[in-house]
Parts: C-alpha cells; sequence; structure tokens
C-alpha cells in the first residue's frame, strides 16, 4: 500500500521555485526527477552489478554526505562497505580487506576530476591462529587481549591535479577499527568499543572504521515486479537487522571546499583492489545513490564500477533513454515521459541549479553538497522536495527518504501531478546518534537473553560458577552426541569444559 505525507506548501513552493529558475535558465524540466530514474529500484549499492556482489569486502553500498548538524563549520562524509552483514555471521565477522584501497573523493569545483582523495588502508593482527574464535573472552576495550582478531587503519590525503597526484599527506597511521558486533556475551558494552574508535587528528578531521547498522531504510520487494505488482508489497524495512562496515570522515568544511565563493563539492567513494600484478584496480563506486542498479544496464553494471566521473559520457543513453518508467508504464499503466530525457541530464549529472550545482560544471556522476547551507534544525525526510534544501538531493543525510521522494517524483510530483507516494518506510529501525559517527550501533550477533543464572555478563564467571544452562541438547554443546548420561568434550577457546546430559539440562 502507499502511505500519506503531510507536506507544507511552503516546501512546494520552495522546489517550485528552483524549477522555474531552471528552466528559464534553459531546459531543466523537473529539479529532483533525477531521484527517480533509480529511485524505485534497490537499496543504493547491495549487490548491484555481477562481479562485486561477488566480492562483498569491495563492494560499496552507500554514500552520505551532509553539513555537521552540531559542528556547522565541519561536513561530514559517511561510506559503507560490505552490504547484509548477518550479525551472527561467525566464525569469520566481518573486516576491511587488507588488500584494498577504500576512497572518498572529492570535486572541488565540478569538472568531474577529483582534487582530494581520503584514501583508508587497513591491516589485521590474528593473536592466536589456534583457535577458531573472533574472541576468546569477554571484550572490553579495542586493545583487549581476548579480541583475537583486530584491525587498524592509516588515512593519506592526497591532492591531485588533471587527476595526477602532487601531494600525499598522513593523516592517520594505526587508529583502531571498532569490531563486529559478535554478541552481548562476548561485547556488553559495544558503545564503549565504538566510542573508543573515534579518533581526531592533529589536522581536526574526526574519523571512524568499524561495523554500524545499516542506516538505509526501504522496502527492498520492488524486484518483485515493482512492489508486487499493484503497490501491494510494503510496510518492511528489509535492512532492518542487518549491519554494514562504515568509514566516518568529518572534516572542517573550509579545508574540504575549493573556496568560501565556490562552496559546491561533488563526492562520491571507490574501492580498488590489488590484483596480480601488484597494481591497485578499481572494483567498485558510488555517488548518488540507486545508479548502477537500474538506471545502468546489466552490460554497463561492471564498466561503471571500474569507470571515472569524468567518463560518464559513456553513460549518456542510459540517462536520456532510462528503462524504469517504460516498466512502471507496462506494470501500472503510467505513460512514460517523452525521450530523450535531457531534463534528466540537468539535474542527474550537473546539480539543481541555484542550489548544489557548481559553476562551469562537466556533466557526471557525483552525490553534490552545498556546504553553505545551514544544518535544518527540524530535518524532513523528503528533503528538498519538502522544501528543506539541506537535504536530499542536496548531499544526503541520514534520515532522508530517498525512496519516498523517488517514488513521488517517478509518479510526476514536480510535473503537475502532486502524490503521496511511499513504501511505508519512513525511519530507520534504529535511531541515528546526535554526534559524529551519526550511524546507529550494530545489531549484536546475540539478540536472545544471556545464560540463565549470569547476572553479571561476564562469560568466565558465567562458566567458573557451574551455572545451568536450560534448554540446551547435546548438539549445542558438541558436535556429536553421545547420549544421555554420557560424558563429552567441549573446547571453548584454549580451555577444556566437562559436561553430562541429565533430566534434559546440560550442566558444565
Amino acid at each position: 500500500m502507499t502511505t500519506p505525507t503531510s507536506r507544507s506548501g511552503a516546501g512546494r513552493r520552495s522546489i517550485a521555485s528552483l524549477i522555474c529558475a531552471s528552466l528559464a535558465a534553459g531546459g531543466l524540466a523537473a529539479a529532483g526527477v533525477t531521484v527517480l530514474e533509480p529511485g524505485a529500484a534497490s537499496a543504493s549499492s547491495h549487490r548491484e552489478a555481477p562481479l562485486i556482489s561477488g566480492e562483498p569486502q569491495f563492494d560499496n553500498t552507500d554514500v552520505y554526505a551532509f553539513v555537521s548538524p552540531d559542528k556547522p563549520d565541519t561536513t561530514t562524509v559517511i561510506a559503507n562497505w560490505i552490504p547484509f552483514e548477518e550479525p551472527a555471521g561467525g566464525p569469520n565477522f566481518f573486516t576491511f580487506s587488507e588488500d584494498a584501497e577504500y576512497d572518498i573523493r572529492v570535486d572541488q569545483d565540478g569538472d568531474a576530476q577529483e582534487d582530494l582523495i581520503f584514501r583508508y588502508t587497513f591491516r589485521t593482527k590474528t593473536k592466536n591462529d589456534k583457535t577458531f574464535l573472533y574472541n576468546t573472552g569477554v571484550v572490553e576495550s579495542l586493545d583487549d587481549p581476548d579480541l583475537n582478531i583486530t584491525q587498524t587503519y592509516d588515512i593519506d590525503l592526497i591532492k591531485l591535479k588533471n587527476r595526477r597526484a602532487v601531494s600525499r599527506t598522513k593523516l592517520a597511521d594505526d587508529v583502531w577499527v571498532a569490531p563486529s558486533n559478535v554478541g552481548k556475551a562476548s561485547m556488553p558494552d559495544f558503545r564503549k568499543l565504538r566510542d573508543e574508535a573515534v579518533y581526531k587528528t592533529a589536522s581536526g578531521v574526526t574519523t571512524y572504521a568499524g561495523q554500524a547498522d545499516d542506516p538505509f531504510f526501504l522496502d527492498l520487494r520492488v524486484f518483485d515486479l515493482l512492489y508486487g505488482g499493484d503497490l501491494s508489497e510494503v510496510g518492511r524495512d528489509t535492512l532492518k537487522g542487518y549491519n554494514v562496515n562504515s568509514i566516518a570522515l568529518q572534516v572542517p568544511s573550509d579545508a574540504l571546499v575549493q573556496s568560501k565563493d565556490q562552496p559546491i563539492v561533488g563526492i562520491w567513494s571507490t574501492t580498488q583492489r590489488q590484483g596480480a600484478d601488484g597494481q591497485y584496480h578499481q572494483v567498485s563506486r558510488l555517488g548518488m545513490p540507486l545508479v548502477n542498479e537500474v538506471v545502468n544496464p546489466i552490460a554497463d553494471k561492471d564498466k561503471f564500477n571500474a569507470s571515472s566521473p569524468a567518463d560518464d559520457a559513456q553513460f549518456l543513453k542510459n540517462v536520456t533513454e532510462p528503462e524504469l518508467p517504460k516498466l512502471i508504464e507496462a506494470i501500472y499503466k503510467i505513460p512514460a515521459p517523452k525521450t530523450p530525457r535531457n531534463d534528466l541530464v540537468d539535474v542527474f549529472l550537473k546539480g539543481v541549479e541555484g542550489l548544489n550545482q557548481p559553476p562551469h560544471v562537466t556533466p557526471s556522476e557525483q552525490l553534490r553538497l552545498n556546504t553553505s547551507i545551514e544544518p535544518t534544525a527540524k530535518p524532513k525526510r523528503l528533503g528538498v522536495l519538502d522544501g528543506d534544501n539541506q537535504g536530499f538531493p542536496n548531499g544526503r543525510r541520514l534520515t532522508d527518504d530517498v525512496i519516498d521522494i523517488a517514488l513521488q517524483v517517478v509518479e510526476g510530483e514536480l510535473v503537475d501531478a502532486p502524490n503521496d507516494l511511499g513504501d511505508a518506510v519512513d525511519k530507520n529501525d534504529k535511531k541515528f546518534g546526535k554526534s559524529f559517527p551519526y550511524v546507529g550501533l550494530p545489531t549484536a550477533g546475540s539478540r536472545g537473553k544471556t545464560v540463565k543464572g549470569n547476572t553479571t555478563n561476564n562469560v568466565r564467571s558465567a562458566l567458573g560458577g557451574g551455572v545451568e544452562a536450560s534448554g540446551m541438547d547435546d548438539t549445542t554443546l558438541i558436535a556429536t552426541s553421545a547420549g544421555a548420561g554420557a560424558a563429552g568434550v567441549l573446547l571453548i577457546g584454549t580451555g577444556l569444559l566437562w559436561w553430562r546430559r541429565r533430566n534434559d539440562r546440560a550442566y558444565y
């Protein structure tokens, strides 16, 4: 079903004025229709191309860029990787790859070329390779000896001219990564671990890398003939309960932009993987949400992931002759706009004139943000569509509902066909933070009750005290069952525990 949306008249007038100004300047038919094309599609970059779907460590999922609400002189960029992390997905939990470069790229002047690269590279350390465990006991800090698998990272700031590096500065060295949230018994206070992983550099840059709740909220059943063929399959947040690996970066805005007179930046993320030749090759790319899923056909998806914005002219036909409106017409009998869609080129590849379009812009796919627009005291989830110019498509905040924006625009919200369509998922299942890194805490691997009798949340105390593990059967404790009353051995880390079964209860 669709969901109604309350929207102010002022919001409609605000976006309408942008449209009129763009029309007067020469050819913008609908500011925001850019969002329409990929909008009713899928999670931003979750398994969006054939090759990258088999390499989740290198798969960008979403990029967010916004003026920091609690520090308005800074800009925050959040880039996520590894889609659909099942919280209990051990024993090999979720790490950044050591043979990859994870980049946040910034175009300062709108010429489709990166001027700044914030490059993250990671190292992994295993304390004890004689155990299968990610952690061998309760983890109370990032340097806890019981955290068996740890990661650290470096950040390099690379400045470029004409796509060639002219300088390289080490911003951070050997910074802790927050681990995967194994469970309540292993990590009883994950927030403390997350907070320990927030690091401020001497240059005033603040950074975080580690697991987080997947902040994108939507009903992903769009692939079943666009929500069931009758918009009946809506209302369930498909990404609820899944985590991602996040990189969050907060930079003083004056260090990010070209100048105070040119405060608009283009932002995207990439992943380069080291090949057999020892060189790094780009395998994933993400800027605006929902692009590579439905704008690009299968034949172009892997090519797009390996490409740069400067080369986006090769994908122009995918924008001017989009497939999605034709599918909507076939399924819902809503006439598709006439092609070529030059209106989409103006917004989708340039930014909205008067809002986030840089001067002398070269058309290319990036997430464009005007850093001079002050944070909104009460953000509106429909962003610019509802008169909140600090929201999507001017950058992207965590709370922006890009799916509803897209559905409403695809149905003609900006071309005299107002509607209140939506997927009935209006907010994330977890609350976002009010301070950096803003992302929600990851869902824990264990979501049920702790061991019966354990009031200390301390695994060592629970095991040592001979507590009763009610309801556990033989297969829970050991791979093979020897029957009632038999003795067995359970290996936990480096410890050895004897157990026996009696009256359907297991005793340590």
